[in-house]
């Protein structure tokens, strides 16, 4: 089985940005809801608050105490479901043109996503 590639220039359109509110839908964390906090388009992958925690082992250093730190990890997206504004329900996204500008809408309510 061969992995899709994707070219380091041209990252794929992804239905989750920056600070967007999504819900896991699959995985150890299933059910889970927390904001995003960082996206990579080329892995396909989110970090999203306080979901796929890990604990990295940091070594002293400098100020940095060391020690055993919690963090979040990355999930990949089609784990992912953006949570609708309006309903506050898990919706799929669609895009449209408005304005001559193409924007995010909600497949469950309509609305369009900022």
């Amino acid at each position: 089985m061969s992995k899709k590639k994707t070219h380091k220039r041209f990252a794929p359109k992804l239905h989750i940005k920056k600070g967007d509110r999504v819900k896991v839908m699959a995985g150890a964390y299933r059910g889970a809801e927390g904001e995003v906090l960082e996206v990579f388009p080329q892995k396909q992958r989110a970090i999203v608050d306080g979901v796929n925690i890990v604990k990295k082992h940091q070594k002293p250093m400098g100020d940095n105490p060391g020690g055993i730190h919690e963090m979040p990890a990355p999930v990949h997206i089609s784990n992912l479901m953006l949570i609708d504004p309006k309903t506050g329900e898990p919706t799929r996204i669609g895009r449209k043109e408005v304005d001559g500008k193409l924007v995010r809408y909600s497949k469950k309510s309509g609305e369009i996503i900022k």
